[in-house]
């Protein structure tokens, strides 16, 4: 039951418009196609990303805040704890939006890792197929001289990695030194992220790499329309 329903709602209709994007705009291309698919995926996406990133500027305006509470009332735990309570509600942070981002991400994840594992060519593919989507043939699955299917790619894996470690020094928050839990997780992060990349097929490394391309220039653009007014201490 479980199993047709994830066959026919999920892995199928996945597969066919992978197969679609594939004959049509990303020219017999395996690898372009994952990079459009991921793309429009996001694209569906942006109104939940959009809500993230406000939430995200909201949150930044919430540590103020809470710095400043905790201050405030350092000697009293529970006016402590109402007063961030109080600021939560004010500024309605909800994490909801985000939550849901991630985990269609991480369902078409699994559902490419299947799609890879259960091969992308001969006769599985035209039972999988709909009727008005054109059997592709055999599917070119290199990109720019890598095989999107190939296992431990360190190239790929290493280059998310790297995208990775760049994203979280960066958004480190400037004038502030590292803690110790900060820097550890500054590395081992990043290298535990290649570790599982380099396992996979390298089309898990092609899909994080343009996820989080796709998620850098929200962050970027959010920040120019929803700026954080950082207030002065009193």
């Amino acid at each position: 039951m479980l199993g047709d329903i994830w066959f026919q709602f999920l892995y199928q209709p996945l597969f066919n418009v992978l197969v679609l994007i594939y004959n049509t705009i990303a020219e017999q291309n395996l690898g372009w196609a994952i990079v459009w698919l991921t793309i429009f995926l996001r694209l569906i996406l942006l109104p939940l990303s959009i809500i993230s990133e406000k939430n995200s500027r909201k949150h930044e305006k919430v540590e103020e805040e809470a710095k400043k509470a905790a201050l405030v009332f350092k000697n009293d735990r529970v006016a402590q704890q109402e007063e961030f309570r109080k600021i939560m509600k004010r500024h309605k942070v909800s994490p909801w939006a985000k939550v849901v981002v991630l985990l269609v991400q991480v369902l078409v994840l699994v559902l490419l890792y299947q799609v890879f594992m259960r091969g992308v060519t001969g006769e599985k593919v035209i039972k999988i197929l709909y009727s008005f989507i054109d059997y592709p043939g055999k599917i070119n699955t290199m990109f720019y001289g890598f095989d999107v299917g190939f296992v431990h790619d360190y190239v790929w894996a290493g280059l998310a990695a790297g995208l990775l470690f760049l994203t979280i020094f960066f958004e480190h928050k400037k004038g502030e030194l590292w803690q110790r839990g900060e820097a550890v997780y500054l590395f081992l992060f990043p290298i535990f992220t290649f570790s599982i990349l380099w396992i996979l097929p390298m089309v898990k490394s092609l899909f994080i790499l343009t996820t989080m391309i796709f998620s850098i220039i929200i962050n970027l653009l959010s920040k120019l329309f929803f700026p954080v007014k950082k207030q002065e201490n009193k």
